[in-house]
């Protein structure tokens, strides 16, 4: 069986190959993914649509293209891993741990101590808070080897 995660939020570490790595150490079967991780893509991805008259209109025009992908692999997944960086603000990861709430989805998420008190109604709904890709590893083990 083939375990599906989505890996949504900061894009400034490579804490999504922490993780990749650590399964594949553990010999367990998941599938990864993730949504586009190049910034300047990702803020272009609706500028195939035409020239647009501002700023919001152009990240509008790209934040629906881009949630064709996650929206996709958000409810094609089994568990959705969370990551919420100290430097900057990731509304786009908090969205997505509201679309997992919204769903039913598991989710846990993935952050230093220094933001639990904003993260507080989010990490409510999670099945876990991680504050390193190893403990992410360990419940995915758990999940699927216990």
């Amino acid at each position: 069986m083939s375990f599906h995660v989505y890996l949504s939020g900061e894009i400034h570490t490579d804490w999504r190959e922490e993780i990749q790595r650590g399964a594949e150490a553990a010999g367990l079967d998941v599938v990864f993914t993730a949504p586009v991780t190049d910034h300047a893509a990702s803020d272009a991805a609706g500028d195939h649509l035409g020239e647009t008259s501002s700023q919001f209109w152009r990240d509008h025009q790209s934040s629906k293209v881009n949630a064709i992908r996650t929206r996709t692999l958000i409810e094609q997944s089994d568990l959705v891993v969370v990551r919420f960086g100290d430097k900057y603000k990731q509304w786009n990861a908090a969205f997505d741990a509201g679309y997992c709430a919204a769903l039913g989805k598991p989710y846990v998420t993935l952050h230093d101590a220094e933001i639990v008190h904003p993260l507080k109604e989010v990490d409510a709904e999670a099945q876990a808070w991680c504050t390193t890709t190893d403990q992410v590893v360990e419940i995915l083990r758990y999940v699927l080897k216990a």
